[in-house]
């Protein structure tokens, strides 16, 4: 078996994952190190599709959704919440001091006031500024892959499809005991409507774990990840015994075979670790990468493969 390892999503999981192995490598708990991993990504100012500094809904709100599951199928999420930096933290507190899985919108921030955390603006100027350009031409429709636009056309390290065409982090670690946990986070779609809710926050779309077989995570455009629940049938295909490669390329196969014109341009990319701590990936379009730490290298970006 390969652990402790912790995978995820993106070049920018090279850094979370370093906070994560901080906790994996002196023995900690899986569900400890995803929850300090992604907080990371939560609080990088220039990360604008996650947590503070986030693009902004259609009316200029930064609304945060996020999800935590661990090795015994206690999980917790919240979704659209506002003015809170680390939603995974929140999230983390509704699997344990509530009986629900979900928090919502003001109910999501009151439960946050409650359990101490403070209102802050997560607006920042990058972003009000990015949202106010969109504005002018803006046709209060969400629009997948708007983050894009807001760079020139002509450089093609920025059309759909590459590395900066998503909305998520999601982060899946293996601790030493040989227990899986996982955690997805995002500000979600640039400009969406507001109250739009994607596959971040949804156990079994977003996030799943099954502590007998891997786990699994998406990041992308996530209706298409809800519509097939995706991450519960990647891990469930895992169960079957395809390999985590093998099953995140059947989960994108699906969605394309449902909508094969419209996936030519979107993203949709799944990421899988097994008991054993194999992983692997897989995505509708090029440009899909995710960042692995163990203990033979800690900051490994690997490329995933892609059906375009």
């Amino acid at each position: 078996m390969n652990k402790p390892i912790v995978i995820s999503t993106w070049d920018f999981g090279v850094a979370a994952n370093a906070e994560a192995w901080r906790t994996l490598s002196e023995n900690g708990k899986a569900l400890d190190a995803v929850e300090n991993g992604v907080k990371v990504a939560e609080a990088d100012v220039k990360n604008q599709s996650v947590g503070y500094g986030g693009l902004p809904d259609r009316d200029g709100i930064v609304t945060l959704d996020a999800s935590i599951m661990d090795h015994l199928g206690n999980c917790g999420a919240v979704l659209a919440l506002e003015q809170i930096k680390h939603p995974i933290s929140v999230a983390r507190l509704v699997m344990e001091k509530t009986p629900h899985v979900m928090l919502a919108g003001d109910g999501a921030l009151q439960f946050a006031l409650e359990q101490g955390f403070k209102k802050e603006d997560l607006l920042t100027e990058k972003s009000k500024k990015d949202w106010l350009e969109w504005l002018k031409t803006a046709k209060y429709n969400p629009v997948s892959n708007i983050e894009n636009k807001l760079y020139d056309k002509a450089a093609p390290e920025r059309l759909p499809g590459n590395q900066f065409n998503h909305d998520t982090i999601g982060m899946l670690a293996l601790d030493a005991q040989g227990n899986l946990a996982g955690a997805c986070t995002t500000s979600g779609m640039a400009y969406k409507l507001h109250g739009r809710v994607g596959d971040s926050p949804i156990i079994g779309a977003g996030l799943y774990i099954d502590n007998e077989v891997g786990g699994a995570t998406s990041t992308g455009v996530g209706e298409e990840v809800v519509r097939n629940v995706g991450s519960f049938l990647v891990v469930e295909l895992m169960r079957q015994g395809y390999s985590p490669e093998e099953a995140c390329k059947e989960a994108v196969m699906r969605i394309i075979k449902k909508k094969t014109k419209s996936t030519k341009d979107l993203q949709v990319g799944f990421l899988a670790l097994s008991k054993n701590g194999e992983y692997g990936a897989y995505a509708i379009q090029q440009g899909f990468t995710f960042a692995v730490c163990d203990s033979q290298k800690q900051d490994l970006i690997i490329k995933g493969k892609s059906h375009y």
